[in-house]
């Protein structure tokens, strides 16, 4: 039996609701009165930011425990801890070469439009202030190898508190294999973690009923904040960066996926509708998350891979960072009149691998890494962020959506390479025939939820704690 959101049994009650109901229209919707607000009204679409905030800081809040408890139930659940390490390792594999892709667009789309070319920007006129002054100084002292010493947190509950998924990831890892490796004395433990799992998930349910405000917030926050009169100044910027992102996506993205996978790019966009709108309203990736995870399994991805890929993707798999990272710094050495060749530009690449992954999981992260990119290059004026500091915010709803659709591609990948897609579900799910593939139990909320979170007429009648994966827990059909 299908548990659907308001808890019946019949998937298609779920999808009769009114269109009033859905969590997408309510968010879309939500988003058009903040930016009215904010346009009108700046002043009082600026008084709007701590609901925003306070909504990020909600979902922020469950990321932690929600990645923990998925990997950690994930590999406690595998039948054979190798397929773990090679799933991780595929998946660091994709992530690299994605990344380069990525970049190289970005360094393409740069050099046929050289918009940087004619500004003609003094360095010396360039003051670092705010935030930027700050990120700049941490950029000139960051070194790529950080993000492995920044692993191990300070404490076990240090990792949740400071939010910090690289660190609860290694925790989820260690934790998972220790549970697989002490048998049958782990057991009623797994089935703790996937019971507490369920309430963790049911609480998530409770906050993205406020989805629709917080993305109000945060985008009457923006507008009123930075104005629409801002993207005239660095309009054609925003613009270039923005349809590269979308040829990305649907052209290299939606290429690897109808290639390998078999699926259709614009399927699996309309299937996480709710999750890209919350991602447009609230300007990070970070509260679909768990929405992303537990469609990915609706779809036929097996529980492991899912809650190993995705949280790990969250950090070192940013394409749309990549593509702002590599367009930025070209821009930059375009306007301050510093010549690039080829042969540096490649070089400038091979700087920018290392440097992005130093700055994973760091707040303002992507300012830092460009700054470090600068700094390690040396001729390219590390000041010149501030070209660009100003129009951040209309380039970050763009960055977050890439990166979002980068990590759903790229579990799809991992999961047909590591045979762990059920390819023939996902076809239905994505077709509109399995109730679009929404998770069980969403209440609404477009992220995914509760009760029963991968469990379907197979699993009926096999108790919650999984212990046997030769089958996947997210979907018993898988290859």
């Amino acid at each position: 039996m299908v548990h659907t959101p308001d808890g019946t049994a019949d998937g298609a009650v779920a999808r009769a609701k009114p269109w009033y109901r859905q969590l997408y229209v309510q968010v879309l919707v939500a988003i058009v009165i903040g930016i009215v607000l904010g346009w009108r009204w700046p002043d009082l679409g600026t008084s709007m930011e701590p609901i925003g905030t306070t909504f990020v800081a909600a979902m922020k809040m469950l990321i932690g425990p929600i990645v923990f408890l998925t990997i950690l139930g994930g590999i406690a659940g595998v039948a054979d801890l190798k397929k773990v390490g090679r799933t991780g390792v595929k998946a660091l594999v994709y992530f690299q070469a994605g990344t380069v892709v990525a970049m190289a667009v970005g360094l393409v789309a740069i050099n046929v439009f050289p918009l940087g070319e004619g500004v003609h920007a003094d360095v010396g006129e360039l003051e670092l202030s705010g935030d930027a002054g700050q990120y700049v100084e941490k950029g000139e002292h960051q070194h790529w190898w950080e993000f492995l010493t920044n692993l191990v947190p300070d404490s076990f509950f240090g990792a949740f508190v400071e939010g910090d998924i690289l660190q609860v990831i290694f925790l989820a890892v260690i934790f998972g294999i220790a549970l697989k490796m002490v048998g049958k004395a782990g057991e009623p433990l797994i089935a703790s973690v996937n019971r507490l799992t369920e309430v963790v998930f049911t609480v998530l349910s409770f906050v993205m009923k406020a989805a629709p405000l917080g993305a109000f917030g945060a985008m009457a926050f923006a507008i009123g904040k930075f104005g629409l009169s801002t993207l005239t100044s660095l309009g054609s910027l925003i613009l270039l960066f923005y349809v590269t992102s979308i040829l990305f996506v649907v052209v290299v993205l939606g290429g690897v996926l109808a290639a390998y996978v078999r699926l259709n790019i614009f399927q699996l966009l309309r299937h996480f509708k709710e999750e890209l709108l919350l991602v447009l309203g609230t300007s990070t990736a970070e509260p679909a998350l768990p929405g992303l995870m537990r469609k990915l399994q609706s779809m036929g991805v097996d529980r492991p891979t899912a809650g190993l890929v995705v949280p790990t993707g969250y950090s070192f798999n940013l394409d749309g960072a990549a593509i702002y990272l590599s367009l930025a710094t070209l821009y930059i050495a375009q306007a301050t009149d510093t010549p690039l060749s080829a042969g540096q530009q490649l070089g400038l690449l091979a700087v920018m691998l290392l440097t992005s992954k130093g700055a994973a999981g760091v707040a303002g992260g992507g300012f830092i890494a460009l700054t470090a990119t600068l700094s390690t290059v040396g001729h390219v004026p590390a000041a010149g962020i501030m070209l660009v500091f100003g129009i951040d915010k209309f380039m970050s709803e763009c960055r977050a959506l890439v990166n979002f659709c980068g990590n759903a591609v790229a579990t799809l990948v991992v999961a047909r390479w590591e045979n762990t897609l059920d390819l023939a579900r996902a076809r239905r799910v994505l077709a509109g025939d399995e109730g679009d593939g929404e998770s069980p139990s969403e209440a609404g909320s477009g992220a995914g939820s509760p009760a029963e979170p991968v469990r379907d007429e197979a699993d009926e009648d096999r108790p919650l704690p999984v212990h046997d994966t030769s089958a996947s827990v997210a979907s018993p059909h898988s290859a």
